[in-house]
């Protein structure tokens, strides 16, 4: 049998994995629009403004493939990225969600990327895990909390990544990831760990690869 491989077994993995091609293939403004099944789904959720976009394009040593503004909001549906291969042959599904918490939106459209992203949390067979993006010099705040409310009301299986860790004082970091953590502490479908990232600097990026590399072989074995 196999011994258990730690965490840095799967940097190499991670690094190799998201070598490989990765293109958009898909975007649901609604439920009943979402693609067929197909391989394991990485989901990416946050606030708007949080470095969601920034941190797809690092992790996938893309510039341009999320698209990265200084608009809020400007994500306004599920946009499904393959990883590995054509529809069909990928190895993973990368999914990035609405950005949400943000106020200049309309009622209606906030009410509608709820409701979407509700349904594909709840029912979508093949979502593997959500990474929930904080940001670093903020931290955990109540629209997190409903975000963190939804995923654990979905038993969805999620995990935490700080962003912007450049811009926090090194004297400011081990505080802000003990606070993170103690919000975690009763939360029954979330990850006991965190991953503090910079898209600027790369910091944290090989780990959140070979966090995502490690999920995808246990879901494989």
């Amino acid at each position: 049998m196999e011994a258990t491989r730690s965490m840095t077994d799967f940097l190499e993995d991670g690094r190799l994995l998201f070598a490989g091609p990765c293109e958009f293939i898909f975007a649901s403004a609604k439920s009943s629009d979402l693609p067929p099944l197909g391989p394991p789904e990485i989901a990416f959720a946050g606030r708007s403004n949080v470095g969601k976009s920034s941190l797809l394009n690092a992790l996938t040593n893309r510039k341009t493939l999320a698209r990265v503004s200084h608009t809020p909001g400007r994500t306004q549906q599920l946009n499904f990225f393959a990883l590995g291969g054509q529809p069909g042959a990928e190895r993973l599904r990368l999914v990035d969600m609405p950005g949400y918490g943000y106020a200049a939106v309309g009622k209606e459209k906030v009410a509608s990327w709820g409701v979407l992203m509700h349904d594909y949390l709840r029912g979508r067979a093949s979502l593997a895990r959500a990474f929930v993006l904080i940001d670093g010099r903020r931290g955990v705040k109540p629209v997190d909390e409903e975000m963190f409310d939804l995923l654990d009301q979905s038993a969805v299986s999620y995990q935490i990544v700080l962003t912007k860790h450049d811009e926090l004082k090194v004297s400011e970091r081990a505080g802000v990831a003990a606070a993170t953590l103690a919000a975690l502490a009763k939360r029954p479908a979330a990850y006991p760990e965190i991953i503090f990232t910079s898209s600027q600097t790369g910091e944290g990026i090989p780990a959140l690869r070979a966090a995502i590399a490690q999920l995808l072989a246990e879901r494989n074995a």
